[in-house]
Parts: C-alpha cells; sequence; structure tokens
C-alpha cells in the first residue's frame, strides 16, 4: 500500500514528489486502521493530498465514496481539479449547478461518485438530508476541512458547522473520519476533539513557515498606504494578494494600483455582477494579473503554491486569522513576502465586525414572535416586521434553524420560515464569551503589530506551537526590511486621488413590500431618481474626514467642500441632462447645515437654489432603520413640496451622507411628482459599508 500510495502522489504532483512528515501517517491511520484522525498542519503542508489518496486507497479496497465538507466553493473548485488526476471522481452539490443535482446524487447512489464536496450550510437542506439518509450507511470517509469551523472558539466559527456532529453520530462504527485545519490552538483542538470524538487521533505539526519573509508597516493613514503600494508592488516577486478589509476597500485600492499602470482586481463576495470571481481566480492563477485586491472571500482554501506576497492593507482581526491568510503565499517558492501595514481605521472596523458577529438578543426574540404570529413568513415579509437587517436576519434565521427553533418551507416560493415547537433560550453565556474572546484576539493583533521580536515564533506561539522558535528570516530576526519611507510626491498623488474619487450608487427602483398596498412595486422611470453621486465615503482620508468634522463638530460644512463637490460635479461625473436648479434635503435636527452648503454649492455651479422641500415631522435618524422596509417607512409621510412654483427642468437634490438612498428616493419621487424635472442626487458622502 505504501508504493501504491506513493505512486498516486507521483500522479497527483509530480514524479520526484516525496510524503512530506505526517502525510502518510494520517493516511495510514484512516485506510489501514480505520481511525478518526484530526491534522493539524501548517498552510500549505498538503492536507487535501491526504484526503485525496485516503480515498483512492480506500475505494480501491471496495469503500464507498468520500463525503467532504468544505466552507468556501473556490475551495471546491481548486480541489475538483486535483483529485482528477489520480483518477478521483470528484462532484460537487451547490447553489451554482442545480441543473446537476439529479445526475450527481443518481452518480452518488450507483457508486459512480468517489468523492462529494459539499459546503458545511447544504447539511441543512431537506433534499440533501434526504439524501444522506439514503447513502450514510455507504459512506466510505468522512472529512471536515477547515475543522477549526466547528469550534466556536476557532477564528472562523460557522453555525452550520454545528451539523456535522449529528451526521458523525449517525455514521456506522469504523468509519473512518478525518478534520484538518492549520488555524488551531489548544482551546480550539479540545472542542474538536470533543465533539468528533474521544479516541480521535491527533497529528499535530511543526507551524512555522520557512519561506515566508514577514514584515509588519506603520501607516496610520489611507493616502500613505496606498502610496507605499504604489511605490513598492513592482518589487514583489511573482504574483499575489492584497487583502482588505471591506469590499469598499477592494475598489478603492484597485482603482488606485490600476491608475497607476498595475495589473490588479477586486475580488470579494458583494453583489456587483461584473465581479467574476472564478475568472479572477484563474488569472491570479495563471499569473494574467499582478495580484487580486481581495477580502476575506479568496480565503480558506485557494490554492497558488507558487504565490510570491501575501500583503495586507489592514490588520486582520485575530493573529490566527493572519496566520491563514499570510499562508496563502510561499509554499512552492523559497521566498515569499507576508506584509502587514495597519491604519487608524483599524480598530473601528474590527470593532463593528465583533458587535455584529452575534444577532442581539432582543432582535432573536423579535423575529420568533413575528414567526409565532403567523403561518410562516418569506423573509422580505419579516423584515417588514422586525428592524434587522438582511444580513443580520439571515444569520439570525441560520442559528435559530441550527437551534431547532426555526424551520423552512424550502418548497414554498419564495421559501418559508417557520416557528417550530421546540424551546429556546440564548445562550448568553456563550455569546459573553465568544465575544470576549474576540477582543482578546484584536489585542494579541495589536501586539503583533508592535511585536519587535520575530514574528514567526509570534505566530507560532499563538497556535501552542511546540516547536515555535525564532526565524532568522523575518524583518524583526534580519534587522533590516522593506522601508516604510514613501516619496512625498507619491503621497501627495495618493491624497489627490482619494479626494477626486466619486462614488456612484444607483437609484432604487422599487418601493418595499407594503409600503403602498394600492400601487405597483415598480417605480415608474417618469418618477424615479437619475443616476447618483457622491464625493466620497464617509471617514474616509480624502474628503471624508471633513464632512464628518462638519457635520458632528463644526456643524457647518467647509468651502473646501463646495469647491471640490463642484468640480467633481461638473468635471467627472456632468449629470446628463445638466441640473438647472439645486435643492436640498431638509432636516429638524440641524435646519441649516444642508441648506446653507447646497446654497454655496449653486452658487459655485452658477444655478439657482431653491428650496422646495421641507419635514413635516420628526422621525428617528436613518441610521437607526436597519432594513430598506423599515427605512423606507420611516421617510414615508415627514418630506412635503413647499407652495412655491415649482421649477421644471432638472434639479440637483442635495444631501450629506447617503446610506439607504431612501430619503432622496422619496424626496425625488416628491419633486418629480409635483412636476420637477429629473432628479440627480447628490451627497457628500456615502456611508461606508462594512461588508466583506
Amino acid at each position: 500500500m505504501t508504493s501504491r500510495a506513493q505512486a498516486l502522489l507521483h500522479a497527483a504532483i509530480g514524479t520526484d514528489a516525496q510524503f512530506r512528515p505526517g502525510q502518510w501517517e494520517a493516511i495510514h491511520a484512516l485506510v489501514v486502521e480505520r481511525r478518526r484522525v484530526l491534522v493539524v498542519q501548517r498552510t500549505g503542508w498538503g492536507k487535501s493530498l491526504v484526503y485525496f489518496l485516503a480515498t483512492k486507497l480506500l475505494r480501491e479496497q471496495g469503500a464507498g465514496p468520500t463525503l467532504l465538507v468544505s466552507p468556501l466553493l473556490s475551495l471546491m473548485r481548486n480541489q475538483i481539479q486535483m483529485a482528477e488526476r489520480i483518477g478521483v471522481r470528484a462532484e460537487t452539490i451547490n447553489s451554482a449547478n442545480r441543473d446537476a443535482w439529479d445526475d450527481i446524487e443518481r452518480s452518488l447512489k450507483d457508486g459512480a461518485c468517489d468523492l462529494l464536496l459539499i459546503s458545511p450550510e447544504r447539511l441543512g437542506n431537506r433534499r440533501f438530508q434526504t439524501l444522506l439518509t439514503e447513502v450514510s450507511g455507504q459512506i466510505g470517509l468522512f472529512v471536515v476541512d477547515e475543522a477549526h469551523c466547528i469550534s466556536d472558539w476557532g477564528h472562523d466559527f460557522r453555525p452550520d458547522y454545528r451539523r456535522i456532529v449529528r451526521v458523525l453520530q449517525n455514521l456506522p462504527r469504523g468509519v473512518p473520519v478525518l478534520g484538518t485545519t492549520a488555524t488551531a490552538n489548544d482551546r480550539v483542538i479540545a472542542d474538536v476533539q470533543s465533539q468528533l470524538g474521544p479516541e480521535l487521533t491527533l497529528l499535530r505539526g511543526p507551524l512555522a513557515r520557512s519561506t515566508l519573509r514577514l514584515q509588519n508597516i506603520r501607516l496610520a493613514d489611507q493616502s500613505e498606504r496606498l502610496a507605499w503600494l504604489a511605490h513598492n508592488l513592482h518589487k514583489f516577486p511573482g504574483t499575489g494578494v492584497i487583502y482588505c478589509l471591506t469590499i469598499a476597500d477592494t475598489e478603492r485600492v484597485t482603482k488606485w494600483l490600476k491608475s497607476g499602470g498595475f495589473s490588479v482586481e477586486a475580488y470579494h463576495a458583494g453583489s456587483d455582477a461584473t465581479i467574476d470571481r472564478e475568472a479572477r481566480e484563474q488569472a491570479l492563477l495563471q499569473n494574467q494579473v499582478k495580484a487580486l485586491v481581495a477580502t476575506v472571500a479568496l480565503g480558506m482554501g485557494f490554492d497558488k503554491p507558487d504565490l510570491g506576497f501575501v500583503i495586507h492593507f489592514q490588520r486582520p482581526g485575530s493573529v490566527i486569522a493572519y496566520y491563514q491568510q499570510v499562508g496563502r503565499a510561499g509554499r512552492a517558492v523559497d521566498k515569499a513576502y507576508g506584509i502587514l501595514l495597519n491604519g487608524r481605521e483599524d480598530d473601528e472596523i474590527q470593532g463593528y465586525f465583533i458587535n455584529s458577529a452575534f444577532p442581539p438578543v432582543h432582535t432573536m426574540t423579535e423575529i420568533l414572535g413575528a414567526l409565532e404570529s403567523s403561518d410562516g413568513l418569506p423573509l422580505q415579509e419579516l423584515l417588514s416586521r422586525v428592524n434587522v437587517s438582511y444580513s443580520m436576519a439571515k444569520k439570525a434565521l441560520r442559528l435559530l434553524e441550527t437551534d431547532g427553533a426555526v424551520g423552512i418551507d424550502a418548497e414554498a416560493r419564495p421559501r418559508r420560515y417557520f416557528r417550530t415547537l421546540n424551546p429556546w433560550r440564548p445562550d448568553l453565556e456563550r455569546i459573553e464569551r465568544v465575544t470576549r474572546l474576540r477582543g482578546e484576539e484584536l489585542a494579541q493583533m495589536r501586539a503583533y503589530v508592535a511585536h519587535t521580536g520575530c514574528l514567526m515564533e509570534f505566530l507560532a506561539n499563538a497556535l501552542d506551537d511546540v516547536d515555535a522558535g525564532p526565524c532568522g528570516r523575518c524583518a524583526n530576526c534580519r534587522g533590516r526590511g522593506l522601508s516604510g519611507q514613501i516619496p512625498a510626491a507619491v503621497v501627495a498623488d495618493a491624497v489627490a486621488f482619494l479626494r477626486r474619487g466619486n462614488v456612484p450608487f444607483e437609484p432604487r427602483k422599487q418601493w418595499p413590500s407594503g409600503l403602498f398596498p394600492d400601487r405597483k412595486r415598480t417605480i415608474p422611470e417618469e418618477e424615479r431618481n437619475g443616476p447618483g453621486r457622491a464625493l466620497c465615503y464617509y471617514g474616509d482620508a480624502g474628503w471624508g474626514r471633513l464632512v464628518r468634522d462638519g457635520k458632528y463638530q463644526h456643524r457647518h460644512f467647509a468651502d473646501e467642500l463646495v469647491g471640490a463637490s463642484a468640480d467633481m460635479i461638473k468635471d467627472h461625473w456632468a449629470p446628463d441632462p445638466p441640473p438647472q436648479w439645486v435643492t436640498a434635503m431638509p432636516s429638524l435636527r440641524h435646519p441649516r447645515l444642508v441648506p446653507d452648503f447646497a446654497s454655496r454649492l449653486a452658487d459655485a455651479l452658477g444655478l439657482p437654489f431653491v428650496p422646495m422641500l421641507r419635514r413635516t415631522g420628526d422621525a428617528p435618524e436613518q441610521k437607526q432603520m436597519a432594513n430598506s422596509t423599515m427605512q423606507a417607512r420611516n421617510v414615508y409621510g415627514t418630506l412635503e413640496v413647499m407652495g412655491t412654483p415649482m421649477p421644471t427642468g432638472p434639479v440637483l437634490l442635495v444631501d450629506d451622507i447617503v446610506d439607504s438612498r431612501w430619503t432622496l428616493t422619496m424626496a425625488g419621487w416628491l419633486l418629480r411628482s409635483h412636476g420637477s424635472g429629473i432628479v440627480h442626487p447628490f451627497a457628500l458622502a456615502r456611508a461606508t459599508a462594512r461588508k466583506t
């Protein structure tokens, strides 16, 4: 069997390949001893080879197919290609290949499929649960990739991983089980062991990466970090990844680097239909781009062995998450770089992520209450009853479903959620414990940035690696690295880039369900706003801080913002047809702030300022409204058109900050309904979405 495994290894990765320490031991434990094994090895060690070779060897002995639970579709794409090289027939069932489900299920039942890859979310699908019931007795190997996701101590805990424990309980005795991870410290390992079974065999290796050259560079301002990238990116070997914390930052960094002639593309999980993630993965794999500027959507499982560098534009939330991300580089090259930049917005963003990790208990209770008082609700109807964001509602429903408190009618169109008969009590102790842990991890990450000793040793110690020691290769060990100094002219260019950027936003095209019961949801084109623009993102290093200071400190927007807005509107936006007059969004809280700015902007544009809107009543601030339906209702009925004659030409509608777009949508609808021309919405800043 050893020689057969060696032949398969050669077929998978080359005739010169040899097993790394621990690989054959893991395969032997699964194939010969039929044990439950947890493999904790560094990124790039080759954990996927273990389960592919074990699958092939078990199948050759007559065992059933392997069921592999993996967290990301990008991981599945990479792995199916590797499996084919050793004759493993791998299939995946996911939301992107619905048309193939029948054939794949038939292949699994008939024994033609060697390995089925699924996401953990698939375990909650009723159709897949039925399939699993039919084939569970035939499974030859069960694999949990990125097994740290099982543990709520892990940096990337996922509620759907809880379902794995139930699947394991129904497996026949003697079916080998494999869990793999590179990012598990002692606490996570103990938790995973308790869930995968007391007889679990732990195979653990050293986690230090000998090819990585780590360095931390402090550059607080975004303009300085943009300038550093432009000044240094060409120095890095081969291709790489530049990680950002938010979608907005991936787009901003990509635009900046492209303006400097670099071949880069943005990569994230946003709703932008122009992002073809698979195509961009392939562009990086085939060295067609210098780098992907990515959120954590390009994370676990993306495998390009010759990746030459990983740069972080901002600081991740934990040392363990950083190790996992920087470990994408240097898997099959002698030297690769891991550069961590960090700035003033890092803590604010990470604080948001920590505070939004768990839905508030009152939100969970309100969702259950809304479901109890109905026969089941689709998500959009639920959002009209509970003031919760779409993403938080999805998170809450998933947690409640895994707790058994909520069921899903997947056959309904749209699918409906209903309250089950199972009692539910919030696990407050767990929420407090995990939130506290996330805060501790953030503090540890700050300590890593400030660390003056060996950086690789710091990472290995954080993962409780008993072999941790100085690496001799990081910038701290060598006493030198890339300079954090940037030519002043490049920084000035970056500041100018941030200040001349403008942020487009599309008009709302549909009213929320139930807002106007007597009319169609589609907003007629003749009542709809035109495409809008914002000068900047709120709080950014271009104009965003000046907007923030003007709104909350000075209660007056600076003349610099007037000039910048006028230049952007005339030179970069040029709304068509051009506006013939300007009006402003009114406010009861700050009645002069926006009208004063709009009046000065009108003067700069050479247009008349006509105040046409007024508030008829106060309402909570829009930022307190968590979803589209609540935001629209919050505005509806609080605006009216003044009695003065309505100018008929196109109008520039000015506000300070745009978030949901419903205030501008309602105001534009009123203006057009009373005879104005097309409405061009303009805001000084767009609220920054904390989306990854």
